[in-house]
């Protein structure tokens, strides 16, 4: 049994090692067809890149001629075109040579030319002269004879030959003058008298005269306590949320509110009403109805503005000069309307600007934004003025208002038709008789004010401030002022009157100097 499998196992592993030698013969000789295909492939490879060698030699043999040829072409161009150009350089220059030589010619002649007609001038000159000497002697041998017969000499001739002529002259002259400066003056005034007649008749304002009161009338005089409310609660709260004063007296039916400000004072009379329509009157709801009629007002002169602007038609105008616009309808000067009296002086500028041929839409823009900062003096400090111009100036308004807005109370020079126009039409509106009212107080105050002004120069024996402060008539001493120091202090009391006097319109100031001579007849 051991035997067997001795021998079984010799045999496997002698039919093992049969197997790998073989198998190792079998795969060499592959290996070996392997490595002739691949030496095959690597032959077949390299005779091809040499085709493609030799083929890409030929192609750059090929380029390298064609481009000899090209540059060989430029260059004969280039040489055939250089010598064109040499050419022609040659026939320029051989040209300016001969225009250079004509040149010279020409210049040679004239020249010639020159010093020939300047060999004749200076003979003519000296012709000239002894044709003058000549004549000479014969005015003055003329003149001998003249003085001889008329026993005058020339020179006493002469003078009265010009006394006869300068006195004719004169009277012709002044009479002339006269007449144009007469003609001048009464075509002027026609001019401007149809021109403020045409303005004034075509347009009739509303009068609106603003008081410093409004009445608020009360249906039971036992309202009265509840405005004033449990320890007056609630008239400290009107008066201190509406910056009014409020006046509750005998007056049967009816409280009274004060403010200079017609703006606050419209809020406060409408604000009460409400409350009075509502029945509850206390600081909660007193601040409710306060806040919400202030909100109206603000709508109403935005709306109030545009309409404004709508009617005039002069385009459009930024949102917050619109409402300045609207506000001006709560401002007054001397118990006139600031909105009416704008309005006046917009149509007025208007019908006066087209008679003069100027822009009609400009001029009722200025108008209408003359006096705009009246609607900023009572929240802002400074003169209304400044103000307006201040505000024209930051909405970009154009350069003709802004001088309407200076112009009008005589801070700057009048630039345009259009300007003139609204000043012209500023004075009417505000000159007019029944325009604007004074208190009497501030009226007397300005007067005297006047006269004092007037009074304190050197040399004034009297001040008079007549036609309802609107002229001023001053005596001066007329030995110490003479009539050119009259007219300069005309001048000085009327940039002093401007500087220290707030007034309405303008105002005149006539200097009056008399010398009297008397003498008696014994």
């Amino acid at each position: 049994m051991l035997n067997e499998i001795l021998i079984g196992g010799s045999i496997a592993s002698v039919s093992g090692l049969l197997g790998f030698f073989i198998s190792k013969k079998i795969t060499s000789a592959n290996f070996d067809i392997y490595v002739e295909k691949a030496k095959a492939q690597a032959s077949a490879i390299e005779n091809e890149a040499q085709l493609l060698l030799y083929k890409a030699n030929i192609k750059s043999q090929e380029i390298e001629l064609e481009a000899t040829k090209l540059y060989e072409n430029a260059k004969e161009r280039a040489k055939a075109d250089l010598a064109q150009r040499e050419d022609e350089i040659v026939r320029k220059e051989q040209s300016f040579k001969r225009y250079k030589q004509n040149e010279e010619r020409r210049l040679q002649d004239e020249v010639s030319l020159l010093k020939a007609r300047q060999v004749d001038l200076k003979r003519n000159e000296k012709s000239l002269g002894s044709l003058k000497k000549r004549y000479e002697q014969k005015i003055d041998e003329a003149l001998n004879a003249i003085e001889h017969c008329a026993g005058m000499t020339k020179d006493e001739a002469k003078a009265v030959l010009l006394e006869k002529v300068e006195e004719k002259s004169r009277a012709d002259i002044a009479h002339i003058v006269r007449r144009y400066e007469n003609e001048a003056k009464t075509e002027a005034k026609k001019r401007a008298n149809y021109i403020l007649a045409q303005a004034t008749s075509r347009y009739a304002g509303e009068f609106a005269a603003e008081r410093l009161t409004n009445i608020v009338h009360l249906s039971d005089d036992e309202l009265k306590g509840r405005i004033i409310g449990k320890e007056g609660r609630n008239i400290k709260t009107l008066e201190t949320l509406l910056g009014v004063d409020i006046i509750i007296d005998d007056t049967p039916n009816a409280i009274m509110l004060s403010s200079f400000n017609l703006y606050r004072r419209a809020i406060a009379t409408k604000t009460i009403e409400l409350l009075i329509e509502d029945g509850r009157i206390q600081p909660a709801r007193i601040e409710e109805i306060y806040a919400k009629v202030c909100d109206e007002f603000e709508s109403e002169v935005l709306s109030e503005g545009e309409e404004i602007l709508a009617d005039l038609d002069i385009g459009v105008m930024h949102p917050e000069l619109i409402k300045l616009i609207g506000k001006l309808r709560y401002r007054a000067s001397y118990g006139q309307n600031a909105l009416a009296h704008t309005l006046e002086v917009a149509h007025l500028a208007g019908i006066m600007t087209a008679e003069m041929g100027g822009d009609v839409k400009l001029a009722k823009r200025a108008g209408l934004l003359h006096d705009i900062g009246k609607a900023l003096t009572h929240e802002n400090n400074g003169n209304h003025v400044d103000l307006g111009a201040a505000i024209c100036n930051r909405y970009n308004e154009h350069s003709v208002v802004i001088n309407a807005i200076y112009a009008h109370h005589g801070q700057e020079e009048i630039n345009s038709i259009e300007c003139g126009a609204v000043c012209a039409a500023d004075a009417l509106s505000a000159a007019r008789p029944g325009a604007r009212r004074e208190v009497l107080e501030s009226f007397l105050k300005r007067v005297t004010e006047i006269e004092e002004i007037a009074s304190e120069h050197t040399g004034v024996k009297q001040a008079y401030a007549i036609n309802a402060g609107r002229e001023v008539r001053v005596i001066v001493n007329a030995s110490l002022v003479n009539d050119d120091e009259s007219v300069l202090m005309a001048k000085e009391i009327a940039k002093e009157i401007e500087q220290k006097v707030q007034y309405p319109g303008e105002i005149k100031v006539n200097v009056i100097r008399e010398n009297r001579a008397v003498e008696f007849a014994k």
